[in-house]
């Protein structure tokens, strides 16, 4: 008997139908064994069933639709599916049309779902730290007002990402953030010379709540230390591998 697709969900987007899927229940081999939904590296047809076991543990018969993420703050709102060869270039999808899940692709950057229930309009956004510094969030939340959602009503939901004690970054890296807030420090812990850990997940949690997200809330699971759940392209760099394969985050209007 196959292993079951891990879903995790969580209360505040109880009203949408959603998933933040690891690796459990896929049919993808060696490196990319489970459920991996990246076309990158992977056989075609193992990822065109991953992908339509994801979508049916979520919201069976709608439409998945993904973006070719490139670290941007750049969002699409979505009014009518594409084909996956003309996915737009983009890191956050917002829509209000039921029947469409719109699907985030992971491998330790955060996915992020939104939804605002009284107005029906919902975003699931790539934040890694490029798009997250440069505004990803931000502008997904303002692209769901644009279809009439408020951004005191929207619930966002952090899910699966590096977790701090896993994230080392240099100096370098630090300042980026510190040249954009000084208050960034609080998202750095000193580590040896010339480094120190980032909470990727406090900061993106942080910049939503500041924004005036009504619900901000964090699953607090760890990608690079749970390679029985999720994929992890820092773990895979770690260890030598020549490939790794991504999770997927979804959401839906029913």
């Amino acid at each position: 008997m196959s292993e079951a697709v891990e879903t995790l969900t969580h209360p505040a987007l109880a009203g949408a139908a959603h998933g933040f899927l690891g690796r459990r229940g896929g049919v993808s081999t060696g490196l990319h064994a489970g459920l991996n939904v990246s076309y990158s590296e992977d056989d075609p047809a193992h990822t065109a069933e991953n992908r339509h076991r994801a979508g049916a543990a979520v919201l069976p018969g709608a439409t998945l639709l993904t973006c070719y993420q490139i670290h941007s703050p750049d969002v699409v709102t979505v009014t009518a599916p594409w084909a996956e060869a003309d996915r737009p270039r983009a890191d956050a999808l917002v829509s209000n049309r039921p029947g469409l899940l719109l699907g985030v692709l992971t491998a330790d950057c955060a996915p992020v779902l939104f939804h605002d229930p009284q107005a029906g309009v919902i975003g699931a956004a790539h934040a890694g730290w490029k798009g997250a510094i440069g505004g990803v969030t931000d502008r997904t939340v303002a692209a769901m007002e644009a279809l009439g959602a408020d951004r005191a009503r929207i619930a966002a939901v952090v899910g699966p990402c590096i977790a701090q004690k896993s994230y080392e970054v240099d100096t370098a890296f630090e300042a980026r953030f510190s040249a954009e807030d000084e208050a960034n420090a609080r998202f750095f812990k000193a580590g040896r010379a010339g480094h120190s850990w980032f909470d990727l997940e406090g900061y993106v949690a942080a910049r939503l709540a500041a924004l005036g997200v009504g619900t901000v809330a964090m699953l607090g699971e760890d990608t690079y230390a749970q390679a029985d759940r999720f994929y992890s392209f820092r773990r895979s760099t770690h260890a030598g591998e020549a490939g790794y394969g991504r999770q997927i985050a979804l959401i839906g209007l029913r």
